[in-house]
């Protein structure tokens, strides 16, 4: 059962984590993410500590450990839980002090072992709040077994060999409590996951432990159909295929990273999508099931650039997409969407950091145009090609929208439309609309 920051944001909601987690009839390995506000917090002190500002960062350290007591006076009860957790604070914060009065020249290394202390403070402060009201719980530290290799992915095989081994010296309880997001690196650094965060930790760990389920606890009753911000009338998808989960978490999706699915699918674990504020909603299960004939879900994503490279004597020469693609990997710029014709291909971006330098390189093989403030519209279900139709109602539900791409076939889960930003809540009302 993973939580996010939202859902341990006060003294109540920890309570509330603790009731839903110690009801479970199974042992729960509880993974929980910073309190809410923490991380932005701990980054804002790294950077007053970048500036060499020790000041800026000491008031700023000062002001979240205020923060954090006042939390730990509406947490506790006793005097003995309260003292325990006011000493459990100090241990974190004076390693936050300790930083922010060194002398040594700050680096990318001391700002994650700071970020890294929300989590740790989080698992702290709820692990002992279990023990003040008598549950049987043991706090696991994330970086005994939480590892990245060289390439700052999940070093599985580590991972699995000393989460096992770490499971099995704490003995039998009925809550293991971890920190999500945070690891160690292949070069012996504290680091995290970076993508996906306590997401990623909770599936990586429930792949490793074979959990009969994985459970992602956030303030949502799972994904809904479409964005309930821009479209009224919204429901939550009961289920989805892994595929399908994977696709409308990449095209915009918020409440999961598209990373994180890949874990459980590959040992085939369920994933849960519940909201902590709503614990009897029945959400969304992600899993190997799929349901066939039908259009699940919508989603959109916003900041896309469109590049369209035009090149009538180029374009049939062998290996020209090669070296156009090239481009894109050395600049290290993934693409989203593609067409090609004739005489020209137009790709999408969703990261133009280096724009200037790939149009720059693409103006070697043709005339380039960029077009920004772009959106992709994700649709999303069984849309194998046996089920004739189902492109035409997607296509017919945006007819009196400008469409400027359409992806098909790239995978059986999905059909993509590049519209203008301005037409984004159109597109996604009319989509509601004709498709549910």
């Amino acid at each position: 059962m993973k939580f996010g920051g939202t859902s341990v944001g006060t003294a109540q909601r920890m309570q509330d984590v603790t009731r839903l987690v110690t009801s479970s009839s199974e042992p729960v390995l509880l993974v929980l993410s910073a309190m809410s506000g923490t991380t932005n917090a701990l980054l804002e002190i790294s950077d007053y500590l970048y500036k060499r500002n020790a000041n800026g960062a000491l008031d700023k350290i000062l002001k979240l450990e205020l923060k954090y007591k006042d939390t730990i006076d509406a947490l506790y009860s006793t005097d003995l839980y309260k003292q325990k957790a006011l000493q459990l604070l100090k241990e974190r914060f004076d390693i936050l002090r300790e930083i922010a009065n060194s002398r040594k020249l700050f680096s990318s290394i001391e700002e994650k072992i700071i970020v890294a202390q929300g989590e740790r403070t989080s698992t702290a402060l709820v692990w002992n709040y279990m023990q003040e009201q008598g549950y049987d719980a043991v706090l696991l530290d994330a970086l005994s077994f939480m590892k990245t290799d060289k390439n700052a992915e999940p070093d599985m095989s580590f991972i699995k060999d000393n989460a096992l081994r770490v499971l099995d010296e704490a003995g039998t309880h009925k809550v293991y409590i971890t920190q999500g997001f945070i690891c160690m690196n292949a070069y012996g650094e504290i680091d995290n996951l970076q993508r996906g965060g306590s997401d990623y930790t909770a599936s990586i760990l429930g792949a490793a432990l074979s959990a009969s389920v994985i459970e992602i606890w956030t303030d949502i009753d799972g994904m809904h159909n479409n964005d309930p911000r821009f479209v009224e009338g919204t429901k939550p998808v009961k289920s989805l295929y892994f595929s399908e989960a994977a696709e409308l978490a990449y095209f915009g999706a918020k409440i999961l990273h598209p990373t994180c699915v890949l874990p459980a699918k590959q040992a085939g674990i369920p994933v849960r999508l519940l909201n902590t504020m709503q614990p009897d909603a029945p959400g969304t299960t992600i899993s190997t099931d799929f349901i066939r004939h039908q259009i699940k879900a919508v989603a959109a994503k916003d900041g896309i650039t469109a590049i369209k490279i035009k090149s009538s004597h180029m374009l049939l020469a062998h290996g020209f997409l090669a070296k156009v693609f090239d481009i894109f990997a050395h600049y290290k710029t993934s693409i989203d969407m593609i067409t090609t014709s004739e005489v020209g291909v137009s790709v999408t971006i969703d990261n133009d950091r280096h724009l200037d330098e790939i149009t720059d390189d693409l103006r070697k093989f043709g005339t380039v145009s960029i077009d920004r403030d772009l959106v992709i519209i994700c649709v999303v279900g069984d849309m194998a090609t046996e089920n004739v139709g189902f492109q035409a109602k997607v296509v017919n539900a945006v007819s009196n929208i400008p469409v400027r791409m359409i992806s098909y076939g790239g995978s059986n889960y999905n059909v993509s439309l590049l519209v203008a930003k301005d037409d984004k809540v159109n597109a996604l009302k009319a989509l509601s609309a004709n498709l549910f």
